[in-house]
């Protein structure tokens, strides 16, 4: 079976008690933290207080995804924070080399997000600055939304791409990962899943984090 990985969105947990949410979902890879700032996005959820506390109570390393303007500035306050993976958006960073390298140097894995219209071929030069690949499968900004198809053949433009570095840079999809989508996904080549309501709307998240990894592990990439 493949190594793949799920990461469940906190967006779709319980807000007034984030601490117990983290132990519904023990047998995760990592915690998605979505930070929104109502401006790149139209919402607004936490910031880097709440990120960093977060870090102090979680056994699970934080996998946050910033929808925020100004990146550049901000960003490598995160990795400061405790994160473990800092993922910007390209869309809105001036200088995301840089960026990347920061994150690094801070010490947390560089992750670039693209939104699901953004190409991925300006970028193919600086994968080797990147940890992982973020491709949006759904419109970033809010949960609950439905898995946009018209993704799966960008995922595997990056699979290949990814694949001819010969780096190990991990693509990650976000938006819309269910019990059926997530087979698509992983058979267009994505190995890191975000999974929101589809893991916090269960009575049993820890167990339907393991079905929902166990789906993508035994799904071959077919590209």
């Amino acid at each position: 079976m493949r190594t793949c990985q799920i990461n469940p969105s906190i967006l779709s947990a319980d807000f007034t008690n984030l601490e117990r949410e983290l132990t519904r979902i023990h047998t995760a890879d990592a915690v998605h933290v979505d930070v929104m700032d109502n401006h790149f996005v139209p919402n607004l959820t936490i910031g880097l207080p709440v990120v960093q506390r977060l870090a102090e109570v979680s056994s699970l390393p934080l996998d946050v995804h910033l929808m925020i303007s100004d990146v550049d500035r901000w960003g490598p306050g995160y990795a400061e924070a405790g994160a473990a993976s800092v993922t910007f958006h390209a869309e809105a960073s001036a200088a995301p080399i840089k960026l990347a390298r920061d994150l690094r140097a801070a010490g947390a894995k560089a992750s670039m997000a693209l939104r699901p219209a953004t190409p991925i071929e300006p970028y193919l030069d600086m994968l080797p600055e990147l940890d992982m690949v973020l491709l949006m499968t759904v419109e970033p900004g809010f949960g609950g939304q439905a898995f946009l198809d018209l993704v799966l053949p960008k995922i595997r433009r990056v699979r290949r791409a990814i694949d001819g570095t010969g780096l190990p840079i991990a693509l990650q999809v976000d938006g819309g990962v269910t019990r059926e989508t997530i087979l698509r996904a992983a058979e267009a080549g994505a190995d890191v899943f975000v999974a929101g309501s589809s893991v916090y709307g269960t009575e049993d998240p820890a167990e339907a984090v393991v079905t929902l990894r166990n789906l993508a592990a035994r799904t071959p990439v077919s590209m």
